[in-house]
């Protein structure tokens, strides 16, 4: 017999009842509680849209004859940390990005061109360094090589040291200042040959150790690596302003040290993330060795395979920049092959007298500027103890003159003469040293250029010849601390 309570069928009614108006309550607060969160969540995505949208500042490139490219746009947000030496801004550009590929060249044949930039004259500056080490000391990556430039404390610590005086930085400061007042809109410098003008000047600035944080230079600064790094991607790792001129090989290398050197500087060591800068040093540092020519040396136009073979004046920059992109530590094919044939090829050009020939082992001209881009192209590939390097050197402390109103006052020799002479040291250094420094500071302007001097391109009042001779006074002027010496345990 089973017991169950009966209800009758009033309560049942009750019962029921009570279950549908719970349900329908529950129902009612489910969706209350419901409609209160996507309020709530609107309320939050409305307030994060109307203080957290960035400003765009889009970048374009030239139009100038080349093939059109299929790319993709990227934005990508520049972080300043607090910790970094100057203050702290935020920007975002749009670049575009497209795979690396060669471009057929043109076989050319120059028996003896000039040392003229863009005309065959060209500048040069050295890495001055056989050390890959990194450092530390609140510095992150960065080279040994570069540490001492970025503490003012340690740059007049190794003016006093190594000969030169507090005008030397002032001298720079103002001649910063005067680039940073002459830079075109799209970041970059000149009326000519705009690219290797611009890697130039941010040559400069990075030599002082100057990045995109910088208080007073921070700006000038990205927008000349925007300048750059647009350039190289709307055209697949090449870097020039006309590539009709057979000479933008010179433009090429300048810039790929340039881009190469700010990587390291600036958002390696600095974390400072510049959208597709290790995209364009990896795509025009591979164009750069890919296309070497087949004796080892880089020709104009990139022509590979033609009967001259290429000529020291554009080897040397070669040489510098992929320096600069070792350090980088991005991935390159060949590089330690590239530049293995590089310093072949150099070592071919020594004369009988010591010094280095343009295009063979002849000596040109006083043999001074070749001579010493020649030493600095050993220096900076840890063989400051060759022959080669020593011999040059050697050469240079008995026939170097310097007179800046006079026909020895090539600043681009000079420049390299400065840099291969302080990795020499000793009373060779000391005598070069007098011969250039004072020239130097006493020939700069109110304004922070510097006056004509009286050879090649450097004379007269042009606007690339004013910037040009500014650049390469400025770079002579931080040789006191842009590099450790490539001789002795410092570097090691």
């Amino acid at each position: 017999m089973s017991l169950h309570a009966q209800l009758s069928p009033e309560a049942q009614a009750r019962l029921a009842s009570q279950r549908r108006t719970s349900t329908i309550t529950s129902l009612i607060i489910a969706i209350l509680m419901m409609t209160l969160i996507g309020v709530i969540l609107l309320i939050i995505a409305m307030k994060l849209n109307k203080d957290e949208i960035p400003e765009l500042i889009s970048y374009s490139a030239e139009n100038i004859e080349e093939e059109e490219l299929d790319v993709r746009k990227v934005q990508t947000q520049t972080q300043r940390k607090p910790s970094a030496p100057s203050s702290s801004m935020a920007k975002v550009i749009a670049a575009n990005s497209a795979s690396p590929t060669a471009i057929p060249v043109p076989e050319i044949d120059v028996p003896d061109p000039s040392l003229n930039f863009g005309d065959g004259d060209g500048f040069g500056d050295g890495w001055g360094d056989g050390s890959d080490s990194g450092a530390g000391g609140g510095f992150g990556n960065i080279p040994a090589s570069m540490k001492k430039r970025c503490s003012r404390a340690d740059r007049l610590s190794r003016l006093n040291s190594s000969g030169g005086t507090e005008k030397c930085e002032d001298a720079v400061v103002n001649g910063l200042r005067f680039l940073k007042k002459t830079q075109n809109k799209d970041g970059s410098w000149s009326d000519r040959k705009q690219v290797g003008m611009t890697g130039l000047a941010l040559l400069a600035f990075l030599g002082h150790c100057e990045t995109t944080m910088s208080e007073e230079f921070g700006e000038t600064v990205f927008s000349a690596i925007t300048y750059l790094v647009n350039k190289a991607m709307k055209n697949k790792g090449k870097l020039a302003t006309d590539f009709k001129d057979n000479h933008w090989c010179y433009e090429h290398g300048i810039a790929v040290y340039a881009i190469a050197e700010a990587y390291t500087l600036c958002q390696k060591s600095f974390g400072e993330n510049i959208p597709n800068l290790p995209e364009a040093v990896q795509a025009s540092t591979q164009f750069l060795i890919n296309s070497q020519h087949q004796g080892g040396g880089w020709e104009y136009a990139y022509s590979e395979d033609n009967g001259r073979g290429g000529d020291l004046s554009i080897v040397a920059w070669h040489l510098q920049a992929l320096k600069a992109a070792k350090h980088t530590g991005l991935e390159l094919k060949n590089l330690t092959s590239s530049v293995r044939a590089g310093l072949e090829y150099t070592a071919g050009l020594r004369t009988p007298e010591g010094t280095f020939g343009y295009s063979g082992p002849r000596m040109k001209g006083d043999g001074v500027t070749l001579g010493a881009a020649g030493a600095l192209c050993f220096q900076m590939w840890d063989k400051s103890s060759s022959k080669e390097a020593r011999g040059a050197c050697k050469f240079i402390d008995e026939n170097a003159k310097f007179g800046w109103n006079t026909p020895d006052s090539d600043l681009y020799g000079h420049y390299y003469a400065a840099q291969c002479m302080i990795n020499f040291g000793g009373d060779p250094w000391k005598r070069y040293n007098e011969k250039f420094r004072d020239q130097v500071l006493n020939n700069q302007l109110p304004d922070g250029s510097f006056k004509p001097a009286g050879f090649g391109a450097f004379t007269g009042n042009s606007v690339f010849g004013k910037h040009y001779r500014t650049c390469l006074s400025i770079l002579m002027l931080e040789v006191y601390y842009r590099f450790l010496p490539a001789t002795g345990a410092k570097t090691k």
